[in-house]
């Protein structure tokens, strides 16, 4: 059974067991500098689970005064493009704030010294040119409780294989005609090193090099070879490769490395977060069936939709510290990254007053042709934050659920014949209601206390209820994106079937609010500002929609233990 962490568990940064494993090294003089990397796959865009990886391996670098690589695993033409290249690199630099230290590099510029390497094994006896089918491939590799049968072309001489892998290269053999394989060990329990595939065919145009190849290595083929290249020391990866990495050292071991060439390669348990996903796959068919609005949707856990949805580098980053780095499989509550930002914010975003469902209120006993102004904290724990006034009018707006005409038990607002603070201004009274011909409520008429404004009323009276007001008058209209979990079920990687994965696409995961209204000041917000929205959220500006705020996080969390 799965751990998993809650706002309650996880309140103060974790160990990282990888800094352990660093701080070994370079007491034993295993390694003298420390090089770590980041090697996305171009076929998307990244997200949380990436941003855990980017975060150990980055902070691993920093901490030590080491270097840190962006380096591309552009080795399948096929799914990649060069958009999500560019917009990688936007997301990596908002995350850490600068430039990968070490440099950015594109595994396919390594596809010459790659190719040799290939050649070197092949010329070793250690790999050889394959004909079986994928079909075929599957029967002949056994299963976890039977050995693989050796192919047939296993023991081709060196000097066939070495004309047919020319040949491959040379773009002769159509795609699926045969590969190339590495010769390991057929009976071995990790099936991984059951002869695997090293090169296939693909002939597709690559968005670097062109048409320049017809043949491409398999990641875990070449992510050793571009490690090494690259003098990476820890090359650290999320739990999934573990299995992977007996092939990682193989392939270390035999393509002529000196010992203190060889990277080693460390795994993390990878960062799984409810009601949500981490995979690129499931992301993608939201994505193509248009279920949500592109890659930066500010539903989707990728870095563009939480960038544009309005969280911050340092609220994913603190996540990550709070989740900790560790081996151990969790599953973290999403509502720890919630916390994350309303620590941040609760101090950084400034107060600004939205009605989402507004209705009208007129002040009976208050003169038509007057307007003053009350004054409003910007941001409560920073008095240099100042105020700001806004303008009170004999029309308001208040927020429909403020009022009850028949009002449920210990209701504090305003209801018929009862009395209510507007914020920082007068207490009224609710002495009329209209309605229209469908019995909705239209216009609520009150008389105010002319003499408590900003003051306790003069007979002593208790009032318990406050609510938020915008003159009628002086508003803005807004639209309200209000965003809730992506998915209905929890944990989403349980989800067996593809199928079953639209049942638990969340269809109340956006709710317009088009019809609010919000202080005019909010007309001239910068794109990604962000405020809290008082009694409602916090909120940023979109950043494709001019007249967008994204609620980026509500107010109280809903997580219950």
């Amino acid at each position: 059974m799965e751990n998993k962490i809650t706002t309650e568990e996880k309140t103060t940064p974790n160990e990282n067991f990888i800094h352990d494993i660093i701080d070994a090294d370079l007491a034993s003089g295993k390694c003298k500098t420390v090089h770590t990397r980041f090697p996305p796959e171009p076929n998307g865009c990244i997200h949380l689970g990436s941003a855990k990886a980017i975060y150990v391996n980055y902070e691993a670098a920093k901490k030590y005064g080491g270097l840190f690589n962006l380096r591309f695993d552009d080795t399948n033409p096929v799914k990649e493009d060069d958009s999500y290249v560019r917009a990688i690199i936007e997301d990596i630099k908002w995350l850490i704030g600068e430039e990968p230290s070490g440099g950015i590099f594109y595994g396919s510029d390594y596809f010459d010294k790659t190719y040799e390497y290939a050649v070197k094994l092949i010329k070793d006896g250690k790999a050889y040119v394959c004909e079986l089918s994928n079909e075929q491939m599957r029967e002949y590799r056994g299963t976890l409780t039977l050995p693989g049968q050796k192919s047939p072309y296993r023991e081709r001489s060196i000097e066939e294989n070495l004309n047919l892998f020319e040949r491959m290269k040379n773009g002769e053999f159509e795609n699926g005609t045969c590969t190339l394989r590495a010769k390991i060990d057929m009976s071995s329990s990790n099936m991984n090193l059951r002869d695997p595939i090293i090169y296939r065919i693909l002939h597709t145009g690559h968005h670097r090099q062109g048409d320049k190849w017809k043949i491409y290595p398999m990641y875990d083929f070449a992510h050793t070879i571009q490690d090494a290249i690259e003098g990476i020391t820890h090359s650290c990866c999320s739990l999934e490769f573990e299995n992977h990495r007996p092939l990682y050292d193989w392939v270390a071991d035999n393509i002529g490395l000196e010992e203190h060439e060889k990277p080693h390669q460390y795994e993390f348990a990878r960062l799984n977060l409810t009601y949500t996903t981490m995979s690129k796959r499931y992301l993608r068919i939201l994505v193509e069936k248009g279920l949500v609005d592109g890659w930066d949707d500010p539903r989707m856990p990728t870095l563009s939709g939480l960038r544009r949805r309005g969280y911050t580098p340092s609220s994913i980053m603190e996540l990550i510290k709070r989740a900790g780095v560790a081996k151990a499989y969790s599953v973290v509550d999403s509502g720890l990254l919630e916390f994350c930002l309303r620590e941040e914010l609760g101090s950084t975003a400034e107060r600004r007053v939205a009605v989402a469902d507004p209705v009208l209120v007129t002040i009976t006993n208050y003169p038509e042709d007057k307007t003053e102004y009350f004054d409003f904290v910007n941001l409560p724990d920073n008095p240099e934050a100042g105020v700001r006034k806004l303008p009170f009018t004999k029309q308001l707006y208040i927020e429909r659920d403020d009022f009850a005409e028949v009002p449920p038990p210990k209701f504090f607002r305003l209801k018929p014949g009862g009395e209510v603070r507007l914020m920082n201004s007068y207490i009224i009274k609710c002495e009329e209601v209209v309605k229209d011909e469908n019995g909705k409520v239209v216009e609520i008429k009150c008389t105010a206390d002319l003499e408590t404004g900003n003051a306790m009323p003069a007979d002593g009276r208790k009032i318990k209820g406050t609510i938020h007001w915008l003159s009628a008058s002086n508003c803005g209209n807004a639209e309200l994106a209000l965003y809730n979990n992506l998915f209905t079920i929890e944990n989403v990687f349980d989800i067996p079937e593809e199928s079953e994965f639209y049942d638990y696409f969340n269809k109340e995961s956006l709710i317009s609010v088009k019809n609010a209204k919000a202080e005019l000041s909010l007309k001239n917000a910068a794109v990604n500002e962000k405020f809290q929205f008082v009694r409602i959220g916090y909120f940023c500006k979109d950043n494709k929609n001019d007249n967008i705020f994204n609620r980026t996080v509500t107010l109280k969390s809903s997580y219950r233990p």
